[in-house]
């Protein structure tokens, strides 16, 4: 038995739904359920008594260690978080609660579970805390990329409460001994994301006729990194990490974000053109930069491919044709998941877009 936290979330489901197409071993899944997570995503799992939905705070110290003490699980996997850089510009405080005091509550009780342990079970416990390269802040066009050991340099409110999570899963670790292993990951991208960020965005505005929002030149680049990989990334440093460790994954794909803008738009307009034959690259609208905007950010993943062995298996050619084509293939999971809520978000950060 594992126990994941965020578990409705794009990367969390995914992560769930992978393993148990891979394992037999249960999943224990505790998600708050805010707006981006969503229990459809998890329909496929419905009636499978391998997985175990508990909606609740990572946060509610005594609901933790009552499902630690309940399903003893052998590994913690936490994904619970706030993760969109431009609600934590608006509204801090969600992230600095999930992300710092969460997963400092999450700690407590864990290490509460792992100390009442005993012998082998002891040994094998582990609690893997999954993050962002964002904590690093941003690259000049010709730096290298991010390694393990590059200074932590924040500048968003998410990127800073991510930070110190981070920081704090290593106290934990240092301090108390207890078992953890950190992964920082790239842009990820995929089946089952919120359409708040970019590539969904672009899809779900480019099928509705709707401006293609495009943060100031456009030139931010990023790493993108299938989360299907991803989610191999995490198995493999669930089995095999050193403890303490952090161990970078990237997809080995970095691209400015009005590149990434355009290749969707050609693969729609190949798989869905236009009715007027026009290009789904004339909707692009250019909109004023967001605050403190990092201009670059790029993963080096060369420990975890000689210490664990792993490598994406997706390029990004072949990650986002599959991408672009789930969302065309799923107009019902995209329709019920654009909620009110969610509408009004977009409106408050694009205006008319």
């Amino acid at each position: 038995m594992i126990l994941v936290t965020g578990g409705a979330g794009f990367i969390g489901a995914n992560f769930v739904l992978d393993w148990l197409a891979r394992h037999d071993e249960p999943v224990v899944n505790l998600d708050k359920l805010t707006y981006a997570g969503n229990l459809e995503t998890l329909a496929s799992l419905q009636g499978d008594a391998r997985h175990v939905f508990v909606q609740g705070d990572i946060g509610d110290s005594a609901l933790v260690a009552r499902l630690l003490a309940e399903h003893r699980p052998r590994a913690v996997v936490h994904f619970a978080a706030e993760s969109h850089v431009d609600r934590s510009i608006h509204g801090a405080e969600d992230f600095i609660q999930t992300n710092i005091l969460g997963t400092f509550r999450l700690l407590e009780a864990v290490r509460a579970h792992w100390s009442s342990l005993d012998g082998a079970d002891k040994s094998a416990f582990r609690f893997l805390h999954v993050s962002t390269d964002e904590v690093y802040g941003s690259l000049a066009p010709d730096a290298p990329a991010f390694t393990e050991t590059h200074t932590y340099e924040p500048n968003s409110p998410y990127s800073a409460s991510k930070a110190a999570s981070d920081h704090l899963v290593r106290a934990w670790h240092h301090t108390h001994g207890l078992p953890v292993l950190t992964t920082n990951c790239s842009n990820n991208y995929g089946p089952f994301h919120f359409p708040e960020k970019l590539i969904p965005l672009m899809i779900v505005n480019a099928l509705a006729g709707k401006p293609l929002p495009v943060y100031g030149d456009g030139m931010q680049v990023r790493d993108w990194l299938y989360v299907k990989d991803h989610c191999s990334a995490i198995r493999r440093v669930l089995e095999a990490g050193r403890l303490g460790e952090t161990y970078n994954v990237g997809g080995w794909n970095e691209k400015p974000n009005i590149e990434i803008v355009h290749i969707v738009c050609a693969l729609l307009d190949e798989l869905r053109p236009r009715a007027d034959g026009a290009s789904y690259s004339t909707q692009i609208t250019h909109v004023t930069d967001r605050p403190g905007h990092d201009r670059r950010y790029a993963i080096d993943a060369r420990k975890l491919e000689a210490e664990l062995g792993w490598k994406p298996a997706e390029t990004f050619e072949t990650g986002i044709r599959k991408t672009v084509q789930w969302y065309l293939e799923h107009p019902g999971w995209v329709a019920n998941v654009q909620s009110g809520a969610y509408r009004q978000w977009v409106q408050a950060q694009y205006g008319a877009a």
